[in-house]
């Protein structure tokens, strides 16, 4: 017995936004209420199941609403990815793009979802291999590297908040936008770290992972943005700056980068 494609796909097209929206989708013809009820629980609590190790503070502020946030989720979002650890990204990706939700938001929640997320976005970041490193008491000389152009952990994100994110929870809820820079990176021993920036470091970061220029010179840029051109000090303070990050683990030598694209 052959069963035509097309009647096929039209029944699972109409089962699926069924149960995506059951208030809106009519249920197909000849399924029983009751199996596409189980059916469409069994979705919701999956969907629900990866989304949830994701955004523990999200769903501690949010209580009784988030249910009502991933159905939500569920029935407009649309998910362009096959693999379960993407799918908190597209639900970020909806959230950013949703500005009418069927729940009450607070103004930071969206920030905050985002941050919870980029814990998971640096751990699944593509990392072809361990960075080439020298121990800090053994590191090549500082003066050469200076001259280098530094290159970013490719496991980094350089975030800029209008909101306190990283001070969110059930016992802090902000009144007033804060402005907030945050680091977050994955380190060699495969940990994701965070570090709060100041507008200065963030812009020095961003200069130096993006821009094409030496260590040195992009302090140097900083120093021009901030009226202060060619000033020693912050030249000095903006190398040692780096010369931290280097050693985290944040930016890496420029051999870094040739062994990492090496053939």
């Amino acid at each position: 017995m052959s069963v035509d494609p097309t009647s096929l796909q039209a029944f699972q097209q109409a089962l699926g936004s069924h149960l995506r929206d059951p208030r809106r989708a009519p249920r197909p013809a000849g399924v029983p209420a009751r199996r596409v009820g189980i059916y469409g629980e069994l979705v919701f609590n999956n969907l629900e199941g990866l989304l949830r190790p994701c955004f523990p503070v999200t769903r501690a502020v949010l209580g009784a609403r988030w249910p009502r946030l991933v159905r939500q989720f569920s029935r407009e979002g649309r998910c362009e990815t096959p693999l379960f650890r993407e799918v908190p990204g597209e639900f970020v990706r909806w959230l950013l793009a949703t500005p009418d939700t069927d729940v009450p938001l607070p103004p930071w929640l969206r920030e905050l979802a985002h941050h919870e997320w980029s814990e998971l976005a640096v751990e699944t970041a593509p990392f072809d291999q361990a960075p080439h490193w020298t121990p800090p008491h053994a590191a090549p000389d500082d003066e050469r590297w200076h001259e280098q152009v530094p290159s970013p952990n490719p496991a980094l994100m350089n975030l800029h908040y209008q909101w306190p994110v990283h001070r969110i929870g059930p016992s802090f809820r902000p009144r007033k936008p804060v402005p907030t820079f945050m680091l977050v990176y994955r380190d060699r021993e495969e940990a994701v770290c965070f570090a709060q920036l100041n507008a200065v470091s963030s812009r020095l970061l961003h200069i130096a992972s993006t821009s094409g220029l030496s260590a040195r010179q992009a302090c140097e840029a900083v120093a021009a943005e901030l009226g202060q051109p060619g000033s020693p000090e912050l030249v000095t303070q903006g190398l040692a700056q780096l010369q931290a990050w280097r050693t985290q683990g944040v930016l890496w030598d420029s051999l870094d980068s040739e062994i990492r694209h090496a053939p």
